[in-house]
């Protein structure tokens, strides 16, 4: 991919090169932002433009930022190219989602090694046989982070979708019967949660030669709830966020190693 737009201001998060780091933290929530920021040294508020919120400051004295995606493949691709085109090639994905395997609770960890292709964004970039899968520096570098720091995590698929409520009240949409029956097929596979970014991000990734690696909260799950097992419910996403970070301090560190 050419680097053509690495000087000009890029249009939907309105930044241009200087303004990342080479390893960008990607929530969702515009608002998970200053949250994820607060454990930068001197983080600065470098741009807000629609979903798009970033900041940039350091760890362990290297520049690096966040940016928000917003919700679904669509903005997250966006984000991805653009902060691609302006010099950042390491991104972790930090968001929320739901447990699908009865395994997994809510406020468990979910490190996606890859995504099940049940999003649109990404047919517009791979063939359907491309597979969406994450980096497996940037994995590997999160598996450690967990274990590191303690936290309860799982590591495996997750199931990618566009439609919140064609998960939740599939039953009430047109097309709920094939809905419901590839939600049944996923489970049988293994799946271990469903969220809305991380295929897209991985198809992204792969196309613009980037690193690209996701680590999920789980809010809570639902087929837990049906069998009338314990159903936990964890909205805060801080266990992820210092997951996150602390995987970002071990790609630094073997960034150097590689380099030195």
């Amino acid at each position: 991919m050419s680097k053509a737009y690495s000087g000009d201001v890029q249009y939907h998060i309105n930044m241009k090169q200087g303004d990342v780091g080479r390893y960008v933290i990607l929530p969702g929530d515009p608002k998970r932002c200053v949250k994820i920021a607060e454990h930068f040294d001197n983080p600065v508020l470098v741009a807000d433009h629609r979903e798009f919120v970033t900041y940039t400051g350091f760890i362990d004295g290297v520049k690096v930022s966040v940016t928000s995606t917003g919700i679904g493949g669509p903005s997250a691709s966006i984000a991805l190219e653009e902060l691609a085109n302006i010099g950042a090639d390491t991104f972790i994905r930090v968001g929320t989602s739901g447990g699908m395997d009865i395994n997994v609770l809510g406020g468990d960890l979910v490190i996606a090694s890859g995504a099940i292709r049940m999003e649109g964004t990404g047919r517009e970039y791979a063939p359907m046989e491309f597979p969406a899968v994450a980096n497996y520096e940037v994995l590997n570098a999160l598996v450690k982070a967990s274990k590191d720091l303690g936290k309860k995590y799982h590591v495996g698929i997750v199931q990618c979708k566009d439609a919140y409520y064609g998960q939740h009240e599939p039953e009430t949409k047109p097309v709920g019967y094939e809905l419901i029956n590839k939600w049944n097929a996923w489970l049988k596979l293994g799946a271990l949660a469903s969220e809305m970014e991380s295929a897209a991000l991985f198809i992204v990734g792969a196309y613009r030669r980037v690193r690209v690696g996701a680590i999920l909260n789980v809010v809570a799950n639902q087929e837990r709830r049906k069998l009338g097992l314990d159903d936990p419910m964890e909205h805060d996403t801080e266990a992820a966020i210092v997951t996150a970070i602390e995987a970002i301090r071990n790609l630094i560190k073997e960034d150097k190693t590689v380099k030195n």
